[in-house]
């Protein structure tokens, strides 16, 4: 038996079995599952119904992750996967589907930070003393934009701060690999990052 994406040999809520009326259609043919991996970008054209088509991604490295709390998003590097809430085996052999909670490059985000508020995010303090003697200087105007911008908007959470120490962010895939071949989604933040690092701890 092939793989079926019917509901028909579902037993109903109540537990009776249905009575079948017709025989197996093709429309509810289903089709190998993409299991996307970590890799180099490799992604196949599905022809489907009605002449469209599908982006089955088998491997990719890089999606675009946006950080809500800030407004932007950078196109950045996968690094592992991390957890997965639906099963282990996924983590272990590094499989990206929506909702894996993987790991990215930190990179993009501090370059962005550090050019829009003017001051360093998650570097030891060593990296922050040097960086500050090699300083590039600063017209007054963009200085005072700069502090303006800290005092509004520009504070971040300590688990944050942590990660970009690290240089990895802990981010939750969005988009479908399998079906778009991107890789795209959102930084964990919040209470939603506490949740996923006490799943991952776990």
């Amino acid at each position: 038996m092939g793989i079926s994406r019917d509901s028909r040999h579902k037993r109903s809520e109540t537990g009776a079995k249905r009575s079948y009326y017709r025989k197996k259609r093709a429309f509810e043919k289903g089709r190998q599952p993409a299991n996307t991996r970590i890799g180099a970008k490799r992604i196949h054209l599905v022809r489907t119904r009605g002449g469209n088509r599908k982006f089955r991604g088998l491997r990719l490295e890089a999606g675009n992750f946006s950080w809500g709390s800030e407004g932007i998003s950078r196109k950045t590097r996968v690094i592992v996967v991390a957890f997965h809430p639906s099963n282990n085996e996924l983590v272990r052999t590094n499989t990206l589907t929506k909702s894996a909670v993987v790991q990215i490059d930190a990179a993009p985000f501090r370059t962005w930070y550090e050019a829009h508020y003017g001051t360093a995010l998650g570097r030891r303090r060593q990296q922050k003393e040097q960086q500050a003697d090699a300083e590039k200087k600063v017209s007054k105007s963009v200085q005072h934009k700069h502090e303006e911008r800290v005092k509004q908007m520009g504070k971040v959470e300590a688990a944050l701060e942590r990660q970009f120490e690290a240089g990895r962010l802990y981010a939750v895939v969005s988009s479908r690999p399998g079906q778009s071949g991107r890789c795209d989604g959102y930084v964990l933040e919040g209470e939603e990052l506490a949740f996923y690092q006490r799943q991952i701890r776990k």
